[in-house]
């Protein structure tokens, strides 16, 4: 199919806006989609920054007003930080319109760290807490899976997923982890039996978190991937999409990335259906408090009288001055059903 380019006048910024209309008329099965066709040419230039010194970024960072008390101690947070990583705690501090990068008045860089500790410390509050549902999750995709297909090595065999694609990506993966694992379980049953792979509850302990979930939902018997979600006191839709929530989470907290006041890139799923305590306020769902909320519920399933509440209150405690309304948390959040088990 060939375009002509018509002009446009919609503009922004950054981008304008091409439109792309059909050179002959269109038939009806091409009807079907749209008439115009719309791409953005961004007015991107080249990358013309140049490096600076951790002495130089304290000084500009003073010079727009960030109150710095300790340079020598600042330029040292700088040189073994990286202002870019830091950047992100000193973004709430500037002043509106933010491209100007002027701070507001009080801002400390001292305020800066205070964020940048906190989120590292909320990484690793979540991370140990997360473990606990990795284990539970792969612990219930191999046995229930096993057990209901009556095959210890159903997680290679092909007839039990639906995507052939990602079957085969996921067993390329699984011979990519077999050649490189060191793990005496794994050189002994390459030493102990003539299969080319090892059982299910072996195969899974050399897997990324993230493998296993993808093997969960490519299962092709709805009633084993039912089973599984079940057992979690969920349907299978909100248990796929918490469980990409929970390894999303995992890996930013893994990965040492920024959890504190950070979106997140999808949508989780609401559920209809819980058999624990879920959340009853008005709660922005891409929002971290989302996710500790769905770990919480995670860890009422697999560990009742868990002590996560307690944790996160200390860890509040430690760091009065944090907002935690930027982390998404409701007025009364306290109050709900979830956090009150």
């Amino acid at each position: 199919m060939h375009f002509i380019n018509k002009v446009l006048d919609y503009s922004n910024n950054s981008s304008i806006f091409a439109m792309l209309e059909p050179a002959k008329p269109l038939n009806d099965a091409q009807m079907c989609g749209s008439f115009f066709y719309y791409i953005m040419i961004s007015h991107t230039v080249p990358f013309g920054k140049g490096y600076t010194a951790a002495r130089d970024l304290v000084s500009l960072l003073q010079e727009r007003g960030l109150f710095v008390s300790n340079t020598s101690r600042a330029e040292h947070f700088l040189e073994h930080i990286g202002y870019y990583r830091l950047s992100a705690y000193m973004y709430p501090l500037l002043k509106i319109p933010k491209n100007l990068h002027l701070y507001k008045e009080g801002a400390t860089f001292e305020q800066v760290m205070m964020l940048y500790r906190f989120d590292k410390k909320l990484r690793v509050f979540l991370f140990n807490e997360l473990e606990k549902i990795e284990v539970a999750v792969r612990c219930a995709i191999v046995n229930i899976g096993s057990f209901m297909t009556r095959d210890p090595f159903w997680m290679i065999d092909s007839a039990n997923f639906v995507n052939q694609s990602k079957f085969l990506k996921t067993m390329d993966l699984i011979g990519h982890e077999m050649c490189r694992s060191r793990e005496d379980f794994i050189i002994h049953f390459k030493e102990t039996y003539s299969d080319p792979y090892p059982p299910a509850w072996i195969i899974s302990e050399i897997l990324p978190f993230g493998i296993i979930t993808n093997i969960y939902n490519n299962i092709r018997d709805k009633k084993i991937k039912k089973r599984i979600s079940q057992s979690f006191g969920l349907q299978i839709a909100p248990f796929e999409s918490w469980l990409t929530i929970v390894t999303l989470t995992r890996n930013a907290c893994c990965h040492h990335s920024r959890v504190w006041n950070k979106q997140n890139t999808i949508r989780p799923m609401a559920p209809n259906i819980t058999t624990h305590p879920w959340v009853t306020l008005q709660t922005d769902s891409l929002r971290i408090y989302y996710n500790i909320c769905i770990i919480k519920y995670f860890l009422d399933v697999i560990s009742p009288n868990n002590d996560m509440l307690q944790k996160m209150k200390m860890l509040f405690t430690d760091f009065p001055e944090v907002d935690l309304h930027a982390l998404g948390f409701p007025h009364g959040w306290e109050e709900e059903p979830l956090w009150r088990i």
